[in-house]
């Protein structure tokens, strides 16, 4: 574990109770009930999901979120106690919850069904920003941004570098201040669908080059298709690992994780992409997206 001061890193974002569904032949349709043959309730979000691959990896990582006090939120609260994860910062507040996201998986197929409640904003926001040892904002979705919208400002000013992933948010995703409002990020991490919707480029290397007008470092994740990274020093591709795959749910924040710290470490841009590919892979050979914390026999 990671002891020196300002190596810390502050994961924000919504938390969900994800309710996954395995072992499906098929997605859902309408007016048809499927029965899936395994089901895991998981801790969720990608603030959650990051910040757990950081501490497996070794780094401190703390979560800076709302948890409501619902059944749901409860179910997972012990399950991200045991995560590792720093939990200074989480606020808990009824109107925080639920907030669930049902996930279908079909083979690297998915669909989700989310609610969100409440605020995106923590009443802790002051004291993670005022905490000593942080070195590294995450913000783990556009959305949160856009509602926070001096998040990175408040970064920058407490000396801290930014990365943000875009995540899908149809109603957020073809906003053309989209890149305006993200200004100051030093690593931008969308996946392809992402990339295309923000650029018009379905071509990575075309939207990387256009991300690369806006961005210091991009990192674009492309599923069983590798990962991408344009920066000053160059482009990079990584090819995917052949793992078995369970659940590709949160490989994206896992692949985050995994980039960011080794960006952090300073280390060139193609071992940051292959550190990114290394913790996704991971992350897709369980249900759930976050590293499974062994119990005690």
């Amino acid at each position: 574990m990671m002891t020196t001061e300002k190596s810390a890193v502050i994961s924000i974002g919504r938390i969900y109770c994800d309710l996954i569904f395995t072992g499906l032949d098929e997605l859902p349709v309408l007016g048809r009930e499927l029965f899936a043959s395994d089901m895991e309730i998981a801790a969720g979000g990608g603030a959650f999901i990051a910040a757990a691959h950081f501490a497996h990896i070794g780094r401190t990582a703390a979560l800076l979120a709302r948890l409501g006090t619902d059944t749901f939120s409860r179910a997972i609260g012990e399950k991200m106690r045991q995560s590792g994860v720093d939990l200074q910062f989480l606020e808990h507040s009824a109107d925080a919850g639920p907030q669930v996201t049902v996930a279908t998986v079909v083979g690297h197929d998915r669909a989700f069904l989310t609610r969100r409640a409440g605020a995106a904003r923590p009443s802790t926001l002051d004291a993670a920003f005022a905490w000593n040892k942080a070195r590294h904002l995450h913000i783990a979705e556009f959305a949160t941004l856009h509602e926070i919208p001096d998040l990175i400002s408040r970064a920058k000013d407490n000396g801290l570098s930014v990365s943000l992933d875009p995540s899908w948010d149809a109603s957020l995703i073809y906003d053309k201040g989209l890149l305006r409002a993200c200004a100051g990020v030093d690593v931008f991490l969308p996946n392809l669908e992402e990339a295309e919707a923000i650029t018009g480029h379905a071509n990575p290397e075309a939207a990387l080059t256009a991300l690369s007008e806006a961005f210091p470092v991009v990192a674009l994740k492309g599923g069983a298709q590798g990962a991408w990274v344009s920066s000053r020093a160059g482009f990079h591709h990584a090819a995917a690992k052949k793992v078995p795959v369970v659940d590709t749910t949160g490989a994206g924040d896992a692949f985050n994780a995994g980039f960011i710290d080794a960006w952090l470490r300073r280390e060139e841009e193609k071992p940051c992409l292959e550190a990114g590919v290394a913790a996704g892979s991971l992350a897709v050979q369980a249900a759930g997206g976050a590293p499974k914390v062994r119990t005690p026999a």
